[in-house]
């Protein structure tokens, strides 16, 4: 019997069961390894959830307790409940992952507080404040429950008018400041604290073990610790600088902390654990916490090594100013992998692929490391339905590419992304190995949209082929449904963006910058309609490359130069607004068809198995095949052993 991948569907997020073959077969020692990291990665999930949104964990709380003590609350109002927390789960919190406008409860707030009411009296047990009521809690929390104009935008990069975007913006990664406050302002934990204002003056709150956060990295270090003996030397070095950094917050810690990390490219069973991007925080600065555990996919990783190992080949034939390459590519590592567990920003939502660390020094001294989620993808591909070819495609022509060849398409395309996009390049001295300083607000849309290029302007390169990253002699097709699902990508991307006329997630401004600007410089894309429908249709795919490569060379200065003024300008133009009623068009005809906008990804489960001494002799694997237990258990209110 074929087994499950779409669970289920809560309003536009799908929910997707992803699952870990190999684990089955890895030696006792790796998984239990691989144990002791998952529940490092279970012990700092709060802090991204505190990070997103300053009510978030009082707010999942309030709607765990109810839906784990239900009796007497009526069908309606128990269905709303539970139909915004799994949005809920799947967000961590109340801001769309791909829009980051804030969703609402559709119940009154009257029989939020009756539900509550009851959910009391049946035995839950509400966070508040002391003596407070029910009723005084549903007041208290009223706007961010129930009014979309309160907090509005978890990130806003690009605020009406002349409003701060910090601000303007809903996560909790600054307290009372704007972007003023930081002129002369010295930041010395940009990556790893929370800013905010004390007597009028700026103070760095650092996440760090006597810091903020501090009772949750204390149970992350307690993890981490115990996969020290089981660790291979490399990560065993890896790991200790990773506790060493989460012990003090200094910079240093963390440096050395990536080096040895990068420098750890043999381990089968690894972990990305900390304060890693900065897609949440509209200055592009302060780093989200996340964690992934997986281990090594060998089947599907040789292409990628072989990929790696031409990086130096690729650095000198990029298309950008030759100042601005590479004159020693070292370090560079990539390898396919199958994914245990993802928590913080790493998941429920998560991406296909990853290229770290983010500190171009490194980078450029150290290389980089480079995954592509091999079963991540495998789970995207089964849980697709065709309607979204058969209505956006222009041709059947067009969908045969697509059904034929679309997932190597987007395997290979993400493998260049993460391998040869984010680690080529370099930047002016005067940026001190940090664009982002200079870019701001616009570098993480920058710096997407070229490893993108990157990716477009190489997948027609025949030692694209010779290593085998994709089929040789079809080659051409491959690159034919790569440049017309991307063209597609655009238009289909706007059925996210349900309210308002701007994009703020940096990889769909990314996307949209690059379709617009081909569009508006060169033959490469028309913009047909048919029957009323709009389609992006491309039909000149050297066009399309010599497009790329003339943007990519472009980006790259902006880059390498931190020119924010061009970056902005670029965006501007053509990443950042849509035409609303182009997107109604969208819209309609995605939920004419019932189609999913994104997917939530509800992870395999594992279990210890414990000998006669309390040892752990094994570790099972499972499959929850529901969100709903799933995140029950994380919170310690399901089956098994409550997160410790």
């Amino acid at each position: 019997m074929k087994r499950p991948y779409l669970l289920e569907q809560i309003d536009d997020a799908a929910v997707v069961q992803c699952y870990a073959d190999g684990f089955a077969h890895l030696p006792v020692d790796q998984k239990i390894l691989a144990w002791h990291l998952y529940q490092a990665a279970l012990a700092g999930r709060d802090i991204y959830y505190d990070q997103r949104y300053r009510h978030a964990l009082e707010m999942r709380e309030i709607l765990e307790e109810i839906l784990t003590h239900p009796d007497g609350i009526p069908d309606a109002t128990l269905s709303e409940i539970r139909r915004y927390t799994k949005l809920f789960w799947i967000n961590s919190g109340p801001h769309n992952n791909m829009t980051s406008r804030k969703f609402v409860l559709a119940c009154s707030p009257d029989a939020f507080r009756d539900a509550m009411e009851m959910a009391e009296r049946a035995g839950a047990r509400f966070p508040g404040r002391p003596a407070e009521s029910v009723a005084a809690i549903v007041a208290r929390l009223r706007g961010p429950f129930f009014d979309p104009d309160v907090d509005t935008l978890v990130t806003n990069k690009a605020p009406a008018g002349d409003a701060d975007i910090l601000r303007a913006s809903a996560n909790n990664l600054y307290d009372d400041v704007e972007m003023g406050d930081l002129d002369g302002f010295a930041e010395r934990y940009g990556l790893n604290s929370r800013l905010t204002k004390r007597d009028g003056r700026l103070v760095e709150e650092v996440y760090r073990l006597k810091g903020r956060y501090g009772d949750r990295i204390a149970r992350i270090v307690h993890h981490l610790q115990d996969a020290l003996f089981f660790a291979p030397p490399a990560m065993r070095r890896a790991l200790e600088a990773l506790i060493r950094f989460y012990e003090t917050g200094e910079d240093p810690d963390r440096v050395s902390y990536d080096i040895a990390w990068v420098e750890d490219k043999n381990s089968p069973v690894d972990t990305i654990n900390g304060f890693v991007e900065n897609y949440l925080d509209p200055r592009g600065v302060k780093g989200a916490w996340e964690a992934i555990v997986f281990y090594v996919n060998h089947e599907k990783t040789e292409s990628l090594h072989r990929l790696a190992e031409s990086a130096a080949w690729f650095e000198v034939r990029m298309p950008w100013d030759p100042q601005w390459r590479r004159s020693d590519v070292v370090g560079v590592t990539a390898r396919a992998i199958d994914v245990i567990v993802e928590t913080g920003e790493a998941g429920p939502t998560t991406a296909i692929g990853i290229n770290l660390p983010n500190d171009q020094r490194i980078r450029e001294t150290y290389g980089s490391k480079s995954v592509s989620l091999a079963n991540i993808a495998e789970a995207y591909e089964q849980s697709q339905l065709p309607a979204y070819r058969q209505e956006f495609c222009w041709s059947p022509e067009e969908v045969a590419r697509a059904e034929r060849w679309g997932a190597v398409a987007s395997e290979a395309t993400t493998a260049i992304h993460e391998v040869l996009g984010h680690g080529s390049g370099r930047v002016a001295a005067h940026l001190d190995g940090q664009p982002q300083i200079a870019l701001k607000e616009q570098y993480s849309a920058i710096e997407e949209a070229r490893a993108d290029l990157v990716a477009l302007y190489f997948i027609p390169e025949p030692k694209i082929g010779e290593i085998g990253l994709v089929p040789a002699d079809h080659q051409a097709d491959v690159v034919l449904a790569e440049y017309e699902a991307y063209a597609r990508n655009v238009l289909v991307q706007l059925r996210r963006m349900r309210e308002g006329t701007t994009i703020e997630e940096d990889h769909m401004r990314n996307r949209q910058m690059i379709v617009n600007w081909l569009i508006a410089h060169t033959p490469a894309i028309d913009v047909r309609t048919r029957d009323g429908k709009t389609f992006y249709v491309m039909v000149d795919a050297i066009a399309f490359r010599e497009g790329c490569g003339r943007l990519l060379a472009e980006v790259q200065r902006i880059k390498s130069e931190g020119d924010h003024a061009a970056a902005r300008a670029l965006f501007e133009a053509y990443g950042i607004h849509f035409d609303p009623t182009l997107r109604d068009e969208v819209v309609a005809r995605v939920d004419r068809l019932n189609l999913p906008s994104y997917s939530g990804f509800v992870q395999p489960r594992l279990e210890p198995v414990m000998g006669p001494a309390g040892e752990i002799t094994d570790v099972r694997i499972s499959y929850p095949l529901s969100l709903e237990r799933q995140m029950l258990e994380y919170s310690g209110k399901g089956a098994g052993t409550r997160v410790s």
